[in-house]
């Protein structure tokens, strides 16, 4: 199935540069391209996109802006964000999180990784983020004011488990990893994540990050669970 990949970057030269990249790529096509973050809302309603490739400053309205007005928009359920930006400071990662951005990533990134970004944003299985490290999104997603005031419903219908691996996610950790750590197979990883994901009514691992710190499941002074004896 072709990837459909809406551009927002108000710089010309580098949606040309997008473009070439991801139309020469099998299973990758460009279908429109936004040089504002109107524009961008727009074309993601008109021309169905699977992904978007955010930037973050951008006229008339930002990236941060577009992208929560893409999320919340009913319209657009299952169209990801990933926001690409020359701006890598740690309060940009925490605001595109928290509108609703599956990834977010720096500029200086090889056009192989931004390939791969593009294929697991859309698959919705990561949160890409170099950056986003668990002591920064536990830095500003725990902060009162945007943290939740109800709890989600689906909370309470957790079992261990999926609480267990909600913050094993939290902690950035890959199916495959918690596979290892919790001594099941990566289908079973997988499997509990999706439960969770459903329960919370997560749309990817990104809000997923989000609601384990906001609820609570996840912590600033957690312990890495790589380094469980």
């Amino acid at each position: 199935m072709t990837i459909r990949v809406l551009l927002a970057d108000d710089q010309a030269l580098l949606r040309g540069t997008f473009r070439m990249l991801i139309d020469s790529t099998p299973g990758m096509e460009v279908v429109a391209e936004a040089a504002t973050g109107r524009e961008a809302v727009a074309l993601a309603r008109s021309r169905r996109a699977d992904l978007v490739l955010m930037d973050i400053r951008m006229p008339d309205v930002d990236g941060i802006t577009a992208t929560g007005l893409i999320t919340a928009d009913e319209d657009l359920a299952g169209v990801k964000v990933l926001v690409l930006t020359t701006f890598e400071n740690e309060e940009y990662v925490a605001e595109a999180l928290r509108a609703g951005a599956s990834g977010f990533l720096g500029k200086g990134i090889n056009p192989g990784e931004l390939l791969d970004a593009i294929r697991l944003v859309a698959a919705g299985d990561a949160l890409l983020s170099p950056h986003a490290t668990k002591a920064l999104i536990a830095r500003f997603l725990a902060q009162p004011a945007p943290r939740s005031r109800t709890a989600p419903p689906g909370l309470a219908t957790l079992t261990p488990r999926e609480e267990e691996v909600v913050t094993l996610v939290a902690a950035g950790l890959s199916n495959d990893e918690i596979a290892e750590l919790l001594f099941v197979t990566p289908l079973t990883a997988k499997t509990h994540v999706n439960r969770a994901m459903a329960k919370l009514g997560a749309r990817d691992r990104a809000q997923l990050v989000v609601l384990a710190y906001r609820t609570g499941l996840a912590h600033p002074d957690d312990p890495d669970p790589r380094e469980r004896p």
